[in-house]
């Protein structure tokens, strides 16, 4: 198997939510609402994604400026190719992008919490969360936010790649 591990790829919408749902970060995503996960994927800043040929297998999604620090916002790999290091594969590639000094910072999934420190992050118990769109967990026993993004399923999301200075 060669995984190869791109920053430049234009993603289908439809392809990237099928990855979600291979994957366990599907059950924290919107992959019900297209339009959202369009917004997600062409607003991102950093996004590395491994495939295996023409399969997408894994994605990196940051929010960064390149130099202070970079959001890992999503790290999914589907299940059929999890433990083969390609998680870990994705995040190295992503820190080869980012500036020298530039720290990662995640929430990490429920599942995923005891993977981290394996590939050197420490705990931060400080994090905070104000979910936007009015709506809270407790009000829809969800994660979901309520507004949803104009752009649709099927069209690619134009991703970019800004050098780091």
């Amino acid at each position: 198997m060669h995984i190869e591990y791109r920053d430049d790829a234009r993603l289908v919408v439809d392809s990237a939510i099928e990855l979600y749902k291979r994957s366990t970060l599907g059950e924290r995503r919107p992959i019900d609402r297209p339009g959202i996960f369009a917004g997600m994927l062409n607003n991102a800043s950093l996004t590395v994604t491994a495939w295996d040929g023409e399969s997408l297998v894994g994605i990196a999604r940051c929010l960064t400026d390149f130099t202070y620090v970079a959001y890992l916002a999503d790290l999914a790999v589907d299940r059929e190719y999890q433990r083969r290091g390609i998680g870990k594969r994705l995040i190295q590639e992503t820190r080869d992008r980012l500036g020298q000094e530039c720290m990662i910072v995640l929430l990490a999934a429920p599942l995923a919490n005891e993977y981290y420190p394996g590939l050197g992050f420490t705990h931060n118990p400080r994090a905070w969360v104000l979910r936007g769109g009015g709506v809270t967990p407790a009000a829809t026993g969800s994660e979901s936010i309520s507004s949803d993004l104009q752009a649709g399923a099927g069209q690619p999301a134009k991703l970019t790649h800004r050098e780091a200075k």
